[in-house]
């Protein structure tokens, strides 16, 4: 079902796809906290070939490869490959396939994995690609919403801050399109969701509000998804400065917030969510960044092997 399989969007996977995702995701933490021994990976490699800055996406799929057995070579800084001597995206993937069992590409142009997919015959996994896809974080947030909500349908979801230049919120309105929710998109003049992923979650018959006050969406959301305004999407810093800040969540939000609600944030944040809210029950974005170690470990075991934690 999953062994050689590319991950390059969140569109290229079923809502059955998904739930074996999110069920053997489960089985996974034990060894992603430390706790248990799986190598399931060992003597395998993960080719991780990442053109743009990262942390936790980085780090947790070169912990996930580690937690099951497995290594990971790459490169995080491309200016000290041959990248810089102009060697082709094509040429890099097909140097890297030769060194790996599966590669993970992060790109900063939109369309870069699945491009590179056509050249490797190992499995690719998108790890974000410019402005475009980021379907491991979309995993990961709705495995994140699963854990802390008890199921995700039923659930309002309500996502803030840039929705236009933001791929987390992009891949995660797709992903949401295929559960019963409502959804709320709150967002700068000019920061407003893409007419095209807004029209997807209508066809798909899902409850759709565009607003631009966050009170009013907070006071019946179930789960509240922030997002950076993200100063390296924007093709003119001017703009950028209009609408830096438009957004904060701190106590005083919270006071208008339902009881249960959970914050979530794919990272790294800048001011749009204060200091004192990480230690309020509704703050999740840790355990949320923490939770793209099982998915990660998840899915590379089902592309690489087929998954079975028996096999």
């Amino acid at each position: 079902m999953f062994k050689g399989r590319d991950i390059i969007s969140i569109k290229d996977l079923s809502l059955d796809d998904i739930n074996v995702i999110l069920d053997y995701a489960r089985r996974m933490v034990p060894a992603a906290r430390g706790e248990e021994n799986l190598p399931l990976l060992s003597g395998r490699l993960m080719g991780r070939l990442f053109f743009e800055p990262s942390t936790r996406t980085k780090l947790s799929f070169d912990t996930a490869m580690k937690r099951l057995g497995g290594g990971a070579i790459g490169f995080s800084d491309t200016s000290s490959t041959s990248v810089k001597k102009g060697e082709t995206l094509a040429d890099t993937i097909r140097m890297a396939e030769a060194y790996s069992d599966c590669l993970v590409i992060r790109h900063y142009n939109e369309g870069a994995a699945r491009l590179a997919a056509r050249f490797s015959s190992k499995p690719v996994i998108n790890a974000g690609d410019g402005a475009g896809q980021h379907p491991t974080q979309t995993l990961l947030d709705l495995f994140t919403i699963r854990e802390e909500k008890g199921r995700i349908d039923g659930n309002h979801v309500v996502l803030a801050g840039d929705l236009k230049y933001g791929r987390t919120v992009h891949s995660l309105a797709h992903g949401l399109a295929l559960y019963d929710v409502e959804v709320s998109l709150v967002s700068p003049r000019g920061l407003e969701m893409p007419g095209e992923i807004v029209g997807t979650l209508k066809e798909k018959g899902i409850g759709v509000r565009e607003m631009n006050s966050l009170e009013e969406a907070v006071a019946d959301a179930d789960v509240l998804y922030v997002t950076r305004i993200q100063a390296e999407r924007f093709p003119d810093p001017e703009e950028y400065r209009k609408v830096a800040g438009s957004y904060r969540v701190d106590l005083n939000l919270l006071d208008h917030a339902r009881d249960g609600m959970i914050i979530m944030h794919p990272l790294p944040r800048v001011d749009e969510i204060a200091p004192e809210v990480d230690t309020h029950p509704s703050a999740k974005y840790f355990v949320q960044a923490f939770n793209g170690v099982p998915v990660r470990m998840a899915l590379l075991d089902l592309v690489i092997r087929g998954g079975d934690l028996d096999g």
